[in-house]
């Protein structure tokens, strides 16, 4: 059975919800494995570099579950804007059939 549109809706703003949170994730990691870079070379084996590693760590793991959820999802980066466009008819009911 086909889902329903408001379905389609909620999983759309789930995906691009995904998608934000993602692009977050990977934002944080970077930040957080050049701050590990950094206070390993100024301080090795201090205090904030365990904290360092421990938010690399956390926002890793964040990133790639968001990751594995949007490939459970099926959506790859194109797809989605592919499948928009090609679902789009610029001619109604271009083959004068009733609609169904």
């Amino acid at each position: 059975m086909a889902p329903m549109k408001s379905e389609r809706s909620q999983l759309k703003r789930a995906v691009r919800q995904l998608r934000r949170i993602r692009s977050f994730y990977a934002a944080a990691t970077v930040l957080w494995a050049g701050s590990a870079a950094l206070t390993s070379w100024q301080a090795a084996g201090s205090r904030q570099l365990t904290v360092c590693v421990a938010l690399l760590a956390v926002f890793a793991a964040l990133f790639v579950m968001a990751s594995v959820a949007l490939r459970r999802l099926g959506v790859t980066a194109t797809a989605g804007r592919m499948r928009s466009r090609a679902t789009t008819s610029t001619v109604p009911n271009a083959g004068g059939q009733a609609a169904a």
